[in-house]
C-alpha cells in the first residue's frame, strides 16, 4: 500500500513539476539563439535583451494575477486557459514579424507561464498539510530543479537542427502537452465552497492581510532574499569562473549542473528529516548553512582564494537553498489554505523581483572582479537573517 502511495506521489510530483518547468524553459531555452535573433530582426543587443527582461517581468507580475484568479475560479480553469494561451503565444513568437511585437509576445508568454508556477504550488497546499506538505515539496523541488539544468542544453540541441524558430515551436508543443495534462491529469483541488469572492476589493484585502502577517512575510522574505542569491550566482559565475579562473565553457556547464545537484541534495535532506525533526529546526539549519557559506564566498573572493574553495562554498550555498525552499514554503503556507493562490503568488513574485535587483549588482566591478558578487551574495544571507529574527522570531539575535 505504501509503495502505491509513493508511486502516486511521484507521478503527481512529475505532473506538477512539468508546470513549474515552464518558467526556466521560457527564460533559458532560447538563450543560445540570441545572436540569431539579433541578426534575424536586424536589431541591437539591448533590444534582444529586452525580450529576456520582458519574459521575466511577465513571470513575476503574472503570478500576482493568476494566483488570486485560482482562489476565485478554482485551480483547473485558470491553468487550462493559461496553457492554451501559452501554446498560442509561443507559436506567435516563432512567426513574429518584428522585434517590437516579439518583445510584447515574450511578456505575454511569461505572464501565462506564471500560472504553471503559482497554481502548481497552490494545488500542493490544497492537498497536503504539515509534514506531508514538507515531504511533497522537497520531492517537487528535487524534480523541478532539473529543468534549469537541461533547458539551455535543450535549446542548443534544437538549434543544431533548426533555427531559433524551432525553439518556440518546441515551447508551443510543450504548451500543447501541458494543456493535455491539465485536461486529463489534473483534478480540481479547490471545491467551490472554499473559493473566495471575485470582488476585486477582497482580492486586495487578501494581499493586504498577507503583507501584514509577520510570520508569513518572514518566511516569504527569507525564501525570496536567499533565492535572489541564486540569481546573483547565475549572473556572476559565468564571468568569474571563466575570466578569472580560466574555466572552459564546457567545464563551466558541468559545474553549473553540479550546483543544481546541490539544490537536489538539500531537498533530499529535508525529505529524510521531515517527521523526525521539527520543520522550524530544519529551516534554521538551512539558514545557518546559507550564512556560513556566503561568508566563506566573500572571504575567498576578497583573498583571491583557490577555485576549489569557491566552488565548494557555492555548492553548499546551493544545498542550503534546497533545504530552505520546501521548508519555508510549508511554514509560510500553513495558515493560508483559503487564499493559497495569492500566498503562492507573493512567494514566487518575491523571488523574481529580488532576483532582478541582485543580478545587475554582481557586474558593478566589471568582468574581472568577483568582489561585487561576494558582497551581494553575503548580503542576501544577512538580510535573510534579519527578516527571520525580526518577523518570524522575537527581535533578539539569540533567536537564531
Amino acid at each position: 500500500m505504501k509503495a502505491k502511495t509513493n508511486n502516486h506521489s511521484l507521478l503527481f510530483a512529475l505532473m506538477l513539476s512539468a508546470f513549474s518547468a515552464l518558467g526556466p524553459f521560457t527564460v533559458d531555452m532560447y538563450l543560445s539563439s540570441l545572436p540569431q535573433l539579433m541578426s534575424y530582426f536586424g536589431t541591437n543587443t539591448s533590444m534582444i535583451q529586452a525580450s529576456l527582461t520582458a519574459s521575466l517581468l511577465g513571470l513575476g507580475l503574472g503570478q500576482l494575477v493568476t494566483g488570486p484568479l485560482s482562489d476565485v475560479h478554482g485551480r483547473r480553469k485558470p491553468l487550462l486557459i493559461s496553457m492554451i494561451l501559452y501554446l498560442l503565444t509561443s507559436l506567435a513568437c516563432a512567426f513574429s514579424p518584428n522585434i517590437g511585437l516579439f518583445i510584447a509576445l515574450r511578456f505575454i508568454q511569461g505572464f501565462v507561464a506564471s500560472a504553471g508556477l503559482v497554481i502548481s504550488r497552490a494545488i500542493v497546499r490544497d492537498r497536503y498539510n504539515g509534514i506531508e506538505m514538507t515531504k511533497f515539496m522537497s520531492l517537487l523541488t528535487m524534480i523541478s530543479n532539473i529543468a534549469p539544468l537541461i533547458s539551455p542544453t535543450a535549446g542548443s540541441t534544437v538549434t543544431t537542427f533548426t533555427s531559433w524558430i524551432g525553439v518556440f515551436i518546441f515551447l508551443g508543443l510543450l504548451g500543447l502537452f501541458l494543456t493535455g495534462v491539465t485536461v486529463w491529469g489534473i483534478k480540481e483541488s479547490l471545491p467551490a465552497e472554499r473559493r473566495i469572492s471575485s470582488n476585486f476589493r477582497e482580492v486586495l484585502r487578501n494581499y493586504g492581510s498577507l503583507l501584514r502577517d509577520r510570520s508569513f512575510m518572514g518566511y516569504a522574505l527569507v525564501n525570496g532574499i536567499l533565492f535572489s542569491g541564486v540569481f546573483a550566482y547565475v549572473a556572476g559565475t559565468p564571468f568569474i569562473y571563466q575570466n578569472m579562473y580560466g574555466i572552459s565553457p564546457q567545464l563551466f556547464s558541468i559545474l553549473f549542473a553540479l550546483n543544481g545537484l546541490g539544490i537536489i541534495l538539500g531537498s533530499q535532506f529535508v525529505k529524510r528529516l521531515a517527521g523526525r525533526m521539527d520543520e522550524r529546526r530544519i529551516f534554521r539549519i538551512g539558514l545557518q548553512l546559507a550564512f556560513i557559506t556566503t561568508a566563506a564566498i566573500l572571504m575567498i573572493v576578497l583573498a583571491h582564494g583557490p577555485f576549489f574553495a569557491l566552488f565548494i562554498s557555492v555548492f553548499l550555498f546551493a544545498a542550503s537553498i534546497g533545504i530552505i525552499g520546501p521548508v519555508s514554503f510549508t511554514l509560510a503556507m500553513e495558515s493560508q489554505g483559503h487564499i493559497a493562490g495569492s500566498a503562492a503568488a507573493i512567494l514566487g513574485t518575491l523571488q523574481f523581483a529580488l532576483g532582478a535587483v541582485t543580478s545587475p549588482l554582481v557586474g558593478l566591478g566589471g568582468d574581472n572582479s568577483a568582489i561585487p558578487f561576494g558582497i551581494t551574495i553575503f548580503m542576501t544571507s544577512i538580510l535573510a537573517v534579519i527578516a527571520f529574527v525580526f518577523l518570524v522570531k522575537k527581535p533578539t539575535l539569540a533567536s537564531l
